[in-house]
């Protein structure tokens, strides 16, 4: 049986592939769900060993599973899926998108200094994460790749970024970045895309952090992230996750393993109902702007079109519709669309950035109060104009 470290697999057979390696030898079909907090030991010395390998940052699937927040196989799994996707030596999976941003954070600061640099905009908890400091970090905030080699430091861990960007979709040319960041990591978001339109690792970036919540999961019933990375950030960031007891639970990991399976349909699809929304939205009256990279003018150095960095747009679109109060009616005023934070699902969201996901970041960087996220899922497109549309008109 070919697997899933196999070159010759292409994206969408390591999607259903990947991670399921072992499933042979135990005799099942269905990627099983190791539940246990606790596993019994071979022996006092054996299970010495195999304790001191999970919590000092090496990769216990070799040897006896001991407790459930050092490792466990569920979760493994996953990570060896997910890293086959982006291409990666080894992924880390935690609880949360921002259980992950943080063990980043921290072993940045271990392996190389506290300083952060960040492109914004950034999602709205990532952001203010950085903004106060909370982990002992000091974050240069720049609003362009042409000014982050001037704020890199000698002390600088990481120079963090996120493209498209949360939540007005802007592009961010990832060979340039690598570029200005010298020395330093760069750690890419990369959650909107998925690696099924976009690899970070290939274009120089250390860490391809996602919040597997969104479309990894994909059916708004799950919460992890998780981060490709080499063998090294790899060993960092594991005793972190066992210190903190960030790991994802079992059933979250089964769940975002599963979730691989679709992924690329998944995406392909809301990716084609987005491009007809976005191009219905930039010729409805009430709509000032749009952004989406599938649009022209959207991705000026061919980033998409030319598929330099990424296969194809993806399914979120930003709009700006005047003011807080308009944007309110017509976030309040949608029948289809879910008035909900998040994204990535298989049903479509809607929501005010500045007033939810952004409301902590600093007012410098907020988005417009007349600005409104979607999230386009797996719905008819022609019955999300319309949606839209009434909502749209209803505002005045």
């Amino acid at each position: 049986m070919t697997t899933s470290n196999d070159a010759r697999l292409r994206l969408d057979s390591l999607a259903v592939h990947a991670g399921r390696e072992d499933l042979q030898s135990l005799g099942v079909h269905a990627t099983p769900i190791d539940l246990s907090s606790t596993s019994p030991l071979p022996g006092v010395d054996a299970g010495g060993e195999a304790y001191e390998i999970g919590a000092t940052g090496g990769d216990p699937s070799g040897i006896s599973a001991v407790y459930q927040r050092l490792w466990n196989p569920t979760v493994a799994r996953f990570e060896r899926a997910f890293a086959a996707l982006e291409g990666a030596d080894a992924a880390v999976a935690f609880a949360s998108g921002m259980a992950t941003t943080t063990a980043v954070l921290t072993a940045a600061k271990q392996r190389r200094g506290s300083h952060v640099v960040a492109l914004r905009p950034l999602y709205g908890g990532t952001d203010h994460l950085l903004a106060t400091g909370l982990l002992g970090t000091e974050t240069t905030f720049v609003d362009a790749v042409e000014h982050v080699a001037a704020a890199v430091r000698p002390d600088t861990g990481l120079v963090v970024a996120e493209t498209p960007a949360n939540p007005t979709l802007e592009l961010v040319d990832l060979a340039a970045l690598v570029a200005a960041a010298g020395a330093a990591p760069v750690l890419i978001d990369n959650t909107f895309a998925t690696p099924v339109l976009q690899r970070p690792l290939e274009h120089g970036a250390a860490l391809s952090l996602h919040s597997a919540t969104k479309y990894i999961g994909g059916h708004g019933d799950v919460m992890g992230g998780i981060v490709a990375c080499d063998d090294e950030w790899a060993h960092a960031l594991r005793p972190i996750r066992a210190i903190t007891g960030a790991i994802a639970h079992p059933f979250s990991a089964y769940l975002c393993h599963r979730g691989l399976q679709t992924l690329p349909l998944r995406v392909r699809a809301q990716q084609a109902g987005a491009q007809r929304v976005a191009e219905a939205l930039a010729a409805m009256p009430g709509v000032r702007a749009v952004r989406f990279p599938g649009l022209e003018g959207s991705d000026p150095h061919g980033l998409v079109g030319a598929g330099r960095q990424m296969a194809g747009p993806g399914s979120m679109i930003a709009i700006d519709v005047g003011s807080h109060a308009r944007a309110a009616a017509v976030a309040e005023g949608v029948r289809l669309f879910t008035h909900a934070v998040s994204l990535g699902s298989v049903d479509s969201l809607i929501q005010q950035p500045a007033s939810l996901t952004h409301r902590p970041v600093a007012a410098e960087a907020k988005p417009d109060a007349g600005v409104l996220r979607l999230s386009i899922g797996l719905e008819d497109p022609a019955d999300l104009i319309d949606d839209l549309e009434r909502a749209v008109a209803a505002a005045g």
